[in-house]
Order: C-alpha cells, then sequence, then structure tokens
C-alpha cells in the first residue's frame, strides 16, 4: 500500500535548522520547568497530532527511537508521517517506548505502564507528549524543583484528577521515573521528574 500523500507533508523545509530551534526550547523547557515555550517552525502534522507535538517528534525521533501512539494517533495518518519523516519505529507495548505520544482528549490513567528507568539507568524511561485543550486558565499548579528560583505556576486545561497523585508517586521514583510534555496547538511546557506539583488555591 502506498503512503498516503498527508505522510509526505507537513515535516520541517529546513529539517537541520528547524530541528536544533526545537531542540534548544526543549532544553529550555526542561532546564525551566513550567515555562511556556513556543514552536517557530512551521509543520502541519497529520490531525490529531498538535503542531508542538509533531515538531517535538521530528526533532527527538529516529530510527533508532522506539514510539508509542494513542489509539486515535495510532489510526491517524500520524503513524505513516512520523515513519516517512523520522523512521521511528512505533511500538506497541508502553513500556518499550523512548517516547509517547498521547492525543486531546485521551485520560491518563498511569504512567507506571511506560518505562521508569532503572536506578543504574534512570535515562531508559519514557518521555510523555500529551496534548491537552490548553496550557493557561485551568487548575492552578505550583512548581518547584531545579531550574526553579522561587514557584512558577501553570495551569493546564484538561488534566485528569487523579494528575496530581501520579505525578507525586511517579516523583517519589527518582531517579527513576516518566518526563511530561504537555502540549497545545503550538505551544508546550515540560515537566521533567524532578518537578515538585501541588495545587494551589482558586
Amino acid at each position: 500500500m502506498s503512503i498516503k500523500t498527508e505522510a509526505l507533508t507537513g515535516g520541517f523545509s529546513e529539517p537541520v535548522f528547524h530541528a536544533q530551534n526545537v531542540f534548544r526550547a526543549m532544553m529550555d523547557g526542561m532546564a525551566r520547568a513550567g515555562t511556556i515555550q513556543t514552536i517557530a517552525p512551521e509543520v502541519a502534522p497529520p490531525a490529531p497530532l498538535g503542531i508542538a507535538a509533531g515538531a517535538i517528534a521530528l526533532t527527538l525521533c529516529d530510527h533508532d527511537t522506539q514510539v508509542w501512539l494513542s489509539s486515535g494517533l495510532a489510526k491517524s495518518a500520524t503513524l505513516d508521517w512520523l515513519g516517512f519523516h523520522t523512521g521511528a519505529p512505533v511500538v506497541p507495548e508502553k513500556a518499550e517506548a523512548r517516547f509517547a505520544f498521547i492525543e486531546h482528549g485521551v485520560t491518563l490513567s498511569s504512567f507506571g505502564l511506560f518505562a521508569l528507568g532503572t536506578q543504574e539507568y534512570p535515562d531508559r524511561s519514557t518521555t510523555l507528549i500529551v496534548e491537552l485543550a490548553g496550557l493557561e486558565g485551568g487548575r492552578q499548579l505550583a512548581l518547584t524543583g531545579p531550574g526553579i528560583q522561587s514557584v512558577n505556576e501553570i495551569a493546564p486545561i484538561g488534566l485528569p484528577e487523579t494528575f496530581l497523585r501520579l505525578w507525586t508517586e511517579n516523583h517519589a521514583l527518582f531517579p527513576r521515573g516518566i518526563d511530561l510534555v504537555l502540549t497545545a496547538d503550538s505551544r508546550f511546557l515540560c515537566l521533567p521528574r524532578t518537578t515538585q506539583i501541588i495545587a494551589t488555591e482558586m
């Protein structure tokens, strides 16, 4: 079967320069948890993969990078798009994935099903890229930890009620645990496993 036309388009127009741009934004986002970053390169991944999530995939994924996709993404042209632009193999098991992409509307039920790394190799864990309705206007959360001078506040829209419990359990596994990237359209913020998160009064 031929690759769909949608899968052949929408990548970086200048792959090296644009990947470097996104990589710097990712590093800045990981170093300063909770700060909102905006993707500058124009990319057009197939729905339901968002712009920021697509740019991150183009930057971080290659033929040696195993990827897991939530069901809506796996059934869309995203599968062929990732294959054509990155060569990344898509795996059926969450625990096998280096990166996991979750489309908007999918409920996060557990982080423990993904690779959490080991004490000796904590970097062998999954980074989750989760699309939300927005990164501002939701429940206020306070972030503390490395890279945060005092407190950073975020208010993403669409995190489950159980998120704080899930994150507290993940944070307690340090140096093991997943890292999380929240995306909305062309923007994203990073929540490395070192970050402590508590709810603040509205």
